[in-house]
């Protein structure tokens, strides 16, 4: 078996384990599985192109390779745009579908179903705005560089991978060493008592989709540099993203990058052993063993 299938695991694994946080978060403080997720990849992705696109324009000085990367400044600046505008799509659909169901006092199986209405809508706008064509960040190509071993990584890759373990510690830190953070885990423990309690159980689900949504940016954009941004991008991923989420543990940040990263390995393996046609089948047996024999997953509260 070639060892090349680590690091190709390890960064697949990351951007995995990324939108797994924002599916982890919203199940534990909404109680509902949002299938709905995996377009926010999406959407941050075409964002981030459309912004950098843009800024090329007015000054094609920020298109200029930062130093090993196959980027410019434009990219960078247009990711910090993308994770606030995709924040915003977010709010605006819970403010207009789960919002309004939640008022309603409407059973979880709606809201799953809603999750699907709202995946297909805007899958559907995406490829209306964009065509179904593959796009890309930038046509540069990068020569990996030997890393030992036998693994070999691109300095776009390397800067991906700490990226994303950097944004999951800092969202640690902030579960357990802020206000807002204590706040989301007390919602998450019984939202009413929280409300009882003082906890703006409103603000609160306001932060949940901004942080959840700002990681699903983050990771569309990354994979999107890594291989190529197209309307699919974060359908293809849901399935990955679940089975993270459910192997992580529901509600624990590093249990869902953990989790990312044992999923990406082991679709990694699985190609090199049984051939890419299997790949997508590795979630679903992981996501079907988790529920089977450990439904609480690795850092799980039990019931």
């Amino acid at each position: 078996m070639n060892p090349q299938f680590l690091m190709d695991g390890l960064i697949a694994g990351a951007m995995i384990g990324l939108g797994a946080i924002g599916v982890t978060l919203t199940y534990s403080i909404l109680r509902f599985a949002n299938f709905g997720h995996g377009e926010l990849l999406s959407w941050g992705a075409y964002l981030a192109l459309a912004v950098s696109g843009g800024l090329g324009l007015l000054s094609t000085s920020l298109m200029r390779p930062i130093g090993p990367f196959s980027f410019g400044w434009s990219l960078p600046l247009a990711a910090i745009i993308a994770i606030l505008l995709t924040g915003l799509l977010a709010l605006a659909v819970d403010a207009v579908l789960f919002g309004r169901l939640r008022a309603r006092g409407s059973a979880v199986i709606i809201l799953v179903m809603a999750s699907f209405g709202a995946s297909l809508a805007l899958r559907s706008l995406l490829e209306f705005l964009f065509t179904s064509k593959p796009a890309y960040f930038t046509k540069a190509l990068q020569i990996a560089m030997p890393m030992g071993a036998g693994l070999r990584a691109t300095p776009d890759q390397l800067l991906s991978l700490g990226i994303a373990l950097l944004a999951v510690l800092a969202v640690h830190l902030l579960m357990t060493r802020t206000d807002i953070g204590r706040s989301m885990r007390a919602v998450s423990e019984n939202p009413a008592l929280a409300g009882i309690a003082g906890v703006d159980v409103r603000r609160v689900i306001r932060v949940v989709w901004m942080l959840g949504a700002g990681l699903a940016c983050l990771a569309g954009i990354m994979t999107g540099l890594l291989v190529q941004i197209r309307p699919y991008l974060g359908h293809d991923l849901l399935l990955p993203l679940f089975a993270a989420a459910i192997l992580g543990g529901i509600g624990s940040v590093p249990g869902a990058m953990l989790a990312g990263l044992i999923v990406g390995l082991s679709e990694a393996a699985a190609v090199q052993l049984v051939g890419a046609e299997w790949r997508a089948a590795v979630s679903f047996v992981i996501l079907v063993a988790v529920l089977l024999f450990r439904p609480r997953g690795l850092f799980g509260r039990p019931a």
